[in-house]
């Protein structure tokens, strides 16, 4: 296997299990509290963050490679990139309204939230310190956000379980939900020695 797919499959997983935006970042934590109740939402959710994380790696670094840096405005680039990312947003937002519009309710305000959503910025910014090229930083949005989605869906399923078990009252709801996120984040954690190659 040559070096440059190693590293590849490195940014894989490390997208996925040991740099998780949600649960060892804790990037985007507003859409995975909000939209994680129920799993086909939670689902629906982490399909539109992978599709916008992967399109808007691909033209951050466009923007950023061919734009800020030939002019010499890189210190302009989180302004760029969330101007990329909402006009993506907005696509996607429009998409999503006429073609499945039951899903469209159900994000409701979470998705044009996917546009401040720091973990689709974070890819983007991470993209950039780390100095990936184009291939690695498409790679890197997209399995990012399959890290994202595959973060929701499962504390959407522990919630969908805890909500049916017998807790303590004072632990009924958001405080449950919190304590599980935790358990959740700490499963992950155990991702981080991970050695690859």
């Amino acid at each position: 296997m040559s070096e440059y797919m190693q590293s590849l499959l490195g940014i894989l997983l490390s997208a996925i299990l040991t740099e998780n935006f949600i649960l060892v970042k804790f990037y985007g934590i507003c859409p995975f509290m909000g939209v994680s109740k129920k799993t086909d939402t939670a689902l629906g959710m982490g399909m539109a963050v992978t599709f916008v994380m992967g399109i808007a790696s691909a033209a951050t670094w466009a923007v950023n490679a061919f734009l800020l840096i030939p002019l010499k405005l890189e210190y302009m680039q989180t302004v760029a990139f969330i101007l990329v990312i909402a006009a993506i947003v907005q696509v996607v937002e429009m998409f999503l309204k006429k073609s499945v519009p039951a899903l469209y309710q159900a994000l409701g305000i979470f998705l044009p939230l996917i546009t401040t959503n720091c973990a689709v910025l974070g890819a983007a910014l991470v993209n950039v310190q780390k100095g990936y090229d184009f291939l690695q930083s498409v790679v890197f949005g997209v399995c990012g956000g399959l890290g994202f989605t595959l973060a929701i869906v499962l504390f959407a399923s522990v919630r969908e379980r805890v909500d049916k078990a017998e807790c303590p009252k004072s632990f009924r709801g958001f405080p449950i939900a919190l304590v599980s996120a935790g358990l959740l984040a700490l499963a992950f954690m155990g991702f981080s020695g991970l050695k690859i190659f």
